[in-house]
């Protein structure tokens, strides 16, 4: 079973908690927003900016809340907001998405994407999404990450999917371990 449980000492970019609360918002309402904040009793009293770090353990607490005042799993809302953080950034960072194959676009994930937000946040703590397997028809990828959170990859590779509607895609995924900070994704089209 999924344990969502991630070291303190992880930070994660504010874009990721301002697209979280802007998703909130847009799905659920402002009076959502306002009694997530409230209820998850984050340090920063939900006052992030979009180049700001704060503790990954801030976004377990705000899911975990949301999960409960809206009876939605907390994989479900994981996973919807891979979708949605995906958009986020495509609207934000339009030249990481000019690739027209979404092979080559997931295989620049790790070797250009990363390296260009790095340059950009020196401070970013991001996951490792790393190419094992590339073919024409196939491509296989592994998720790690100390944050756990392979439901919110999953969101953001499903969302690449829609993006790049070439021909169908079909995605699978093999969890390593059973916290969901190991997983390989496997797309076949």
């Amino acid at each position: 079973m999924f344990s969502f449980v991630v070291r303190t000492a992880q930070n994660m970019k504010g874009i990721v908690f301002t697209e979280f609360l802007d998703m909130v918002e847009r799905e659920f309402g402002e009076i959502t927003v306002e009694e997530v904040i409230d209820g998850a009793e984050v340090p920063s009293g939900g006052a992030y900016t979009a180049v700001g770090s704060y503790p990954a353990s801030e976004m377990v607490q705000l899911v975990s809340t949301l999960s409960k005042h809206q009876q939605i799993p907390v994989s479900t809302l994981l996973e919807k907001f891979g979708h949605s953080l995906f958009l986020g950034l495509h609207r934000n960072y339009p030249h990481f998405f000019e690739s027209g194959d979404l092979f080559e676009f997931l295989a620049s994930i790790h070797t250009y994407i990363h390296v260009e937000v790095k340059k950009l946040y020196r401070d970013a703590e991001l996951p490792s999404l790393v190419v094992l397997d590339h073919q024409p028809n196939r491509l296989v990828l592994l998720y790690e990450s100390p944050r756990k959170m392979a439901d919110l990859a999953r969101g953001l590779l499903q969302a690449s999917i829609d993006h790049y509607p070439e021909q169908e895609v079909q995605l699978e995924e093999e969890w390593l371990d059973d916290t969901g900070g190991k997983v390989q994704f496997t797309l076949i089209r």
